[in-house]
């Protein structure tokens, strides 16, 4: 009974797995700048500060404010290697997290600024 228990298990696990890394590259995809959030986090609330500074368009994913958010931070740490949040993508580049931003904001990524990543990816 038990190996029936766990196959089952396992094999749920699996499609749930699989429905958490559709929805994360279907965010990813649909949307300019998303940030996978959670509350109550400091870093979190000091990305959407940064972004909201420069009045830009972006979709927050609390995680911890939807039935399958541990789900998608398991699947966005199979997708990027970042567990941590805020994870953050800009036209479907991964930044990765708030002092990956800030870095970003200062230096800039690729030789862009944030303003010019912001432009290209429509959010400002």
């Amino acid at each position: 009974m038990s190996f029936i228990f766990r196959r089952l298990f396992s094999t749920t696990s699996s499609t749930m797995s699989d429905a958490a890394q559709k929805k994360a590259q279907q965010l990813i995809d649909e949307n300019a700048v998303v940030v996978f959030s959670k509350s109550y986090c400091p870093y979190c609330n000091n990305t959407k500060r940064i972004l909201d500074g420069y009045d830009a368009k972006y979709k927050a994913i609390e995680l911890n404010q939807i039935d399958d958010g541990d789900d998608l931070q398991n699947a966005l740490q199979k997708l990027t290697g970042q567990r941590t949040v805020p994870n953050i993508f800009i036209n479907k580049v991964h930044i990765g997290g708030n002092s990956d931003l800030e870095a970003v904001v200062k230096k800039g990524k690729d030789g862009k600024k944030i303003e010019e990543l912001l432009k290209e990816a429509g959010a400002i």
